[in-house]
């Protein structure tokens, strides 16, 4: 059975010792790939947009890349050499494309649009 990638495990200090550089792209990819689908359960979703299934959602949804994205670039700040340089070039597209996606997806801003103004209907001040 192959070891598991360190950086796809939960964890709450990073585990430096057992992260290869090989580890990162894979990583990168499978974090973005859950993302995307924590994104598409949220404007998938045929509740009606709330606090808890949208903005909530949305806070959550990728959590495992930011983890993953705190490690590699701080890494790349103090320990960088070329091969992580050029790991960061190669990933450094699929988050912006990811971001993007996110920015741009008119089902999920109508979703945070629709819990925006509806702010009001279910907490009312006094």
């Amino acid at each position: 059975m192959p070891k598991q990638n360190p950086l796809l495990l939960p964890f709450d200090v990073a585990p430096f010792s057992k992260i290869k550089n090989e580890h990162f792209k894979p990583a990168f990819e499978q974090a973005i790939a859950d993302a995307k689908a924590e994104i598409d359960a949220i404007t998938t979703n045929e509740d009606a947009p709330a606090f808890e299934n949208t903005i909530e959602a949305l806070e959550f949804a990728g959590q495992q890349l930011d983890r993953i994205s705190s490690v590699f670039f701080n890494l790349n700040s103090a320990e960088t050499n070329d091969e992580i340089q050029a790991i960061a070039q190669e990933v450094s597209p699929l988050l912006s494309e990811f971001g993007n996606d996110i920015t741009l997806n008119e089902a999920l801003f109508k979703r945070v649009k629709t819990v925006y103004e509806n702010k009001n209907q279910n907490h009312p001040h006094p």
